[in-house]
């Protein structure tokens, strides 16, 4: 299978294929995400004591990697050729998915460092880090915090592109069938995501926020999937 060309790659990809001399396939890619960052969070939390940044950094690591194998399924799904090119530009050559993730991340550390601080006696940073926050620990936290928010957003932006597309478009039986695989992929995705939920009960800002965006993304790729099925070409059969 060739390359796919530029525009038609989650910035995940882009940067996987970037790399000169290295052609590792899907699984080694994400052996080698996964068994990297969370080397780096037990080694760190051995090393500082954080058994709850430990158990919560496992956890994101695991969502985050289970994203990128997420993204790279659906992208595969996405370039067959009975689509639309305009639905592929959409969700990969905007870019919406990487700006989505920006101001998630940024939200995200302004609750942190902010306004949770100023509202719980005992901030989240607090929890998992303790007192006294190493610094590497918390860098290496907050790599981890944005790899998530990527997957995140990039999982939302394929539900809302999926929405427009049933809205848009009307596909033949077997092509249907082809999407709503894809659309499965991405519900799955988010109902993960609510792993988190365990972290987040002294925080109601964090935990409306997670489960709204779940509850979201689901409502959103179901509807995508039932509009699809009731838009549904027939295609007549030979006699």
């Amino acid at each position: 299978m060739s390359k796919p060309e530029y525009g038609e790659t989650w910035v995940y990809e882009g940067i996987i294929g970037a790399i000169p001399g290295l052609d590792l396939g899907l699984r080694r890619a994400l052996i080698v995400q996964f068994l990297g960052f969370e080397t780096a969070v037990l080694v760190l939390a051995w090393v500082y004591g954080l058994p709850t940044a430990a158990l919560a950094g496992t956890v994101a690591v695991a969502v985050a990697t289970v994203g990128s194998a997420q993204m790279v399924l659906i992208a595969r799904e996405l370039r067959d050729g009975r689509l639309p090119d305009a639905y592929r530009r959409l969700v990969f050559g905007s870019n919406v998915a990487t700006v989505l993730a920006v101001f998630t991340f940024v939200g995200f550390v302004t609750y942190l460092f902010v306004f949770d601080p100023a509202h719980n006696e005992t901030p989240l940073l607090e929890t998992l880090f303790g007192t006294e926050p190493p610094v590497l620990a918390v860098g290496i936290g907050l790599l981890i915090v944005w790899d998530v928010c990527y997957r995140v957003s990039a999982s939302w932006w394929a539900g809302v592109t999926a929405l427009w597309r049933s809205a848009r478009y009307q596909f033949p039986p077997d092509v249907q069938a082809h999407l709503h695989r894809t659309d499965r992929l991405t519900a799955a995705f988010g109902l993960l995501q609510l792993a988190f939920v365990p972290f987040l009960f002294d925080h109601l800002v964090l935990l409306v926020a997670l489960v709204g965006h779940v509850v979201a993304v689901v409502l959103v790729t179901a509807g995508a999937h039932f509009l699809g099925r009731a838009r549904t070409i027939d295609v007549p059969t030979n006699s």
